[in-house]
């Protein structure tokens, strides 16, 4: 998956690496994996084939969800 680094703030747009769109792949992510995630859609037609993950937890816990997300990958 593309991420840039966000400047300034504790969230990560994700471009979705398969063709389906934003709420469908959050779906699949939490069902697949026990991830939650936003869909890009949520703000507005731009965000549409993106996710956005808040990074505010510790970086153990994220390391952790990128291996889950790994998988369903």
């Amino acid at each position: 998956m593309k991420v840039n680094p966000p400047k300034a703030t504790f969230y990560l747009w994700l471009n979705i690496p398969v063709k389906s769109d934003s709420i469908k792949f959050s779906s699949l992510l939490l069902e697949k994996a026990n991830l939650i995630v936003t869909p890009g859609i949520g703000f507005g037609k731009y965000g549409e084939g993106y996710i956005r993950m808040a990074l505010t937890v510790p970086v153990a816990r994220i390391r952790q969800a990128l291996e889950r997300l790994k998988k369903v990958l």
